[in-house]
């Protein structure tokens, strides 16, 4: 079965930009295919800011999420497979959409970026 995931973060990405609010996305950590920087994932998650402003070369396909960007003034490519994306939301609000896990990966599934958020699981 295919997914409508990376559609679907890419109409939630231009969304939140849109409503002129900033996009984040919740990243699993765990896989060897998956490129983030060291020392910045907490619970094998990684939230990362994927505005204009934030990112360069942000690029996302039906197979990776990648984008180069700055973590503690250093550069860093980072790639995750889509399988890896979580949740995409805005910063501000918490709006967004969460990820199944897809079936067969071995992923933990999300937790909403905070208590009040108005993520919801898309299948």
């Amino acid at each position: 079965m295919t997914s409508h995931r990376p559609y679907l973060l890419r109409a939630m990405h231009e969304w939140i930009l849109d409503n002129n609010r900033t996009p984040y996305v919740i990243v699993n950590t765990v896989g060897d295919d998956v490129h983030v920087p060291p020392g910045h994932a907490e619970n094998d998650r990684i939230v990362l800011n994927v505005s204009p402003a934030a990112v360069r070369n942000l690029n996302i396909t039906n197979e990776r999420l990648e984008f180069d960007g700055r973590f503690g003034g250093q550069s860093f490519h980072v790639s995750a497979p889509m399988s890896a994306v979580l949740a995409v939301y805005a910063k501000e609000t918490g709006q967004g959409m969460a990820f199944e896990v897809e079936s067969g990966a071995d992923q933990p599934v999300a937790p909403a970026p905070n208590p009040g958020s108005h993520l919801r699981v898309i299948k």
